[in-house]
Order: structure tokens, then C-alpha cells, then sequence
């Protein structure tokens, strides 16, 4: 029985077209077949690192027909690479139905991990990397984009969109009118000659936006919402007093500070329930 090929999920630049691997290199060149969303865009890829592979086209609307004509292919023992327009297949970009059928048929789906305009906007946005969700495009009507981020209020991840220029600063007031005046990154145009990153909160980054003719593809890294800070009793505050000195026979002075680290608490307001406390209790050890 014939072994079939491999489905390669190749990631491109975004921008740079130096922002590609020496693996995909080589897999671009030793592949039968390159399946792209836009065969113009990746000719001029091509071009820049002498790439003599066939192309196909594969995009949003010949998604289905053209991923069965691969299966024939690739099921035939051919090895088949697939690129986006740019970054990594499948992340807001055509791919998913063709990376399903590969494997339901049965066929190894090899992934060539690069760029990701999400990836490269959060990690340098100075929002909290531990835990995120992509929500990809922001959809188009405000009615339906309204209801999105109204569904978002609580939401304490750091969430990344991707938007239009010419709908961005409608969708700022809109995530305004939702989340408040978060902190917030706008990464416009990432790894091209104009590159952008912009970093605040909200209505300060949107005030400055209301004059630009807005251009490129933008990337928002948006803060998620903050817990709700304890409301610390002044009993509250004798407890933790009483509980640091035990368990730790720290001097006052440190209980203080370790109380004001763990609370959030004014200084002034801590020292004064302290004082109290010492004053109610004198002992010879203080």
C-alpha cells in the first residue's frame, strides 16, 4: 500500500521577509506542492529565497473544493505545504478546513511554527503574557461587535484582537463604552517599514487618533479586568497584626510593612491601627 504525503502548515512573515525560518525554507523547496491563500503574495516570497515549488491557490471561498484535490494528492504520496498570506495558517486566515480533512483521512499534518501577529504584539505589549485569549477579528457591524465585548466585561485575561484601520477608532469607543479605560496596546503595521506600537490607556491612545488617517493591519492587546480589591476592616487588620507577630516574631516596624505589602493598605492608616493595638496591649518584648 502507497504511503501518503505529509501536510506541512508552514508559518510566513508578517511583514519582514526576513521573519521566516531556515526550516521552512527547506520545506517550501522540497515540498511537490505549495498551497497558498494568495499565490501573488507568495511569489514574491518565492522570489526572495529562490523557491521553484508549484503553487495552487487555497482561500476562503475554494476552501472545500481545492482541500479534496490536495487528499487526492497528498494520498497519492505526494508532500504538500500550505501558507497564508502572511503569519500562521489558520489563525484568522483560511486553513482549518483543510487541516481537518488531512486528518481525518488519515494524513500527518507536520506544523512550521514562525510568525504570529498576535504572538508578536503580546509579547511586547507590557500586558501580562501568563494567560490570554484571541478573539481574532472584531466583527465588522457595531451591533454584533457591541455584544461581543459586552459578553467580555468580566473577562480577566488579557484579550488580543485584530481590527481594520478604517473601523478602529469606532471599535476603541466601543471597547471604552465596555471595559472602562483599560491599558491597552495598538500594534500597527508589525515587523513592516512603518511599524507602529503604541501603549496606554484607552481614551488617551483614542484622543491621539482622531486626527491620523489610520493605515495597515492592527494588532489590540487590551488588559483584562482587574480583581476587585478586598475591602480590609480595621479588625481585619488587628488579626493580621496578631498573626505575623505569632508566626513570624517579626518586629512591629516589619509587621507594618508585611501588612502593607499583603493589603494594599496606606501606611499611615496600618501604623495608626498598630499603634492602637500596642497601646492596648503593652508587653515587655516590643
Amino acid at each position: 500500500m502507497q504511503e501518503s504525503g505529509k501536510l506541512f502548515v508552514v508559518a510566513t512573515p508578517i511583514g519582514n521577509l526576513e521573519d521566516i525560518t531556515l526550516r521552512a525554507i527547506r520545506v517550501l523547496k522540497g515540498v511537490s506542492l505549495v498551497a497558498a491563500e494568495d499565490t501573488r503574495r507568495t511569489r514574491t516570497l518565492f522570489e526572495a529565497y529562490s523557491i521553484s515549488t508549484p503553487l495552487i491557490s487555497l482561500y476562503e471561498h475554494n476552501e472545500f473544493k481545492r482541500s479534496r484535490t490536495l487528499m487526492d494528492r497528498l494520498k497519492e504520496g505526494h508532500d504538500v505545504a500550505y501558507v497564508s498570506d502572511a503569519g500562521t495558517p489558520g489563525i484568522s486566515d483560511p486553513g482549518f478546513v483543510l487541516i481537518r480533512q488531512a486528518l481525518e483521512c488519515g494524513i500527518q499534518v507536520i506544523p512550521i511554527p514562525g510568525a504570529s501577529a498576535c504572538i508578536a504584539a503580546l509579547c511586547v505589549s507590557g500586558i501580562p503574557m501568563d494567560s490570554f485569549v484571541f478573539m481574532g477579528f472584531l466583527p465588522a457591524r457595531g451591533n454584533r461587535r457591541r455584544e461581543l465585548l459586552a459578553s467580555l466585561h468580566n473577562e480577566s485575561r488579557t484579550m488580543i484582537f485584530y481590527e481594520a484601520p478604517h473601523r478602529l477608532p469606532a471599535s476603541l469607543e466601543d471597547i471604552g463604552s465596555a471595559f472602562g479605560n483599560r491599558e491597552i496596546v495598538i500594534a500597527r503595521e508589525l515587523t513592516k517599514l512603518h511599524e507602529e506600537i503604541s501603549r496606554g490607556r484607552l481614551q488617551d491612545l483614542l484622543a491621539g487618533l482622531r486626527d491620523r488617517r489610520i493605515k495597515g493591519e492592527i494588532t489590540l492587546v487590551i488588559a483584562g479586568r482587574e480583581p476587585e480589591s478586598r475591602a480590609w476592616s480595621d479588625e481585619d487588620v488587628r488579626s493580621l497584626y496578631f498573626r505575623h507577630r505569632e508566626e513570624t516574631g517579626l518586629s512591629d516596624r516589619d509587621v507594618v510593612d508585611r501588612i502593607v505589602e499583603e493589603t494594599g493598605i496606606s501606611r499611615k492608616r496600618v501604623y495608626a491601627i498598630v499603634i492602637a493595638v500596642i497601646s492596648e496591649n503593652p508587653g515587655p518584648d516590643r
